[in-house]
């Protein structure tokens, strides 16, 4: 049964699978972030790591159980966590392929919890994000309201595209720390309150 004293427990998600990608970078920054404000644990889920089938099977886990031990494993790792935090980049206005897929994979595993987003793009993957947004709804995720977009100039103080493949995200953290601590205290309130909510449901059916 859920435990609900102890610290809520994140899921940072790393939302793209490409060789030449980014996203580790906010990935760990975002991750370091959490665990420094004291109030959550944290871990980074690689999409990479778990090599997904496309969705192939019959229904979603909300109607029958999967069958691939891939996507079941997929499941059983978010199943330990409390909220999410995914980190994407934008991809003709949405979300990669690999992070669509990996959200289809999974469906009771997702809700009642709430998802957060880091962004990076040249608008700060906005309207990646909003997709992003739109499908959690679906899933049963609450939406944090508050984000963090990594874009424009600032982005390519640390990105490749700017000529900068060594920087680090430190460099443009007094930029980005107060949209990252208006996300990690939204995030916080709804995961805290919603482990909560789960374990009282756990007991009630108990």
């Amino acid at each position: 049964m859920t435990n609900t004293h102890s610290n809520p427990n994140i899921a940072v998600i790393l939302g793209t699978t490409r060789p030449t990608r980014w996203g580790h970078k906010p990935a760990e920054w975002i991750k370091d972030k959490i665990i420094a404000d004291g109030r959550m644990t944290a871990d980074i889920l690689d999409l990479a790591d778990f090599d997904l089938p496309m969705f192939d099977e019959m229904a979603s886990n909300k109607w029958m159980p999967s069958k691939d031990p891939k996507a079941v494993k997929w499941q059983e790792t978010l199943a330990q966590y409390d909220g999410y935090v995914f980190v994407t980049a934008e991809y003709n206005h949405s979300i990669s392929g690999a992070l669509k897929n990996a959200l289809d994979q999974a469906f009771n595993e997702w809700a009642r919890k709430p998802a957060a987003v880091v962004g990076y793009g040249g608008v700060g993957a906005a309207r990646a994000v909003e997709h992003l947004r739109a499908i959690a709804v679906e899933l049963r995720m609450v939406n944090v309201a508050s984000a963090v977009h990594i874009g424009g100039g600032e982005l390519m103080k640390v990105h490749p595209m700017g000529g900068n493949a060594d920087a680090s995200i430190a460099e443009i953290d007094a930029v980005l720390a107060p949209s990252a601590a208006a996300m990690l205290d939204e995030l916080y309130w709804w995961a805290d309150l919603l482990k909560g909510a789960r374990a009282a449901e756990e007991r009630k059916a108990a």
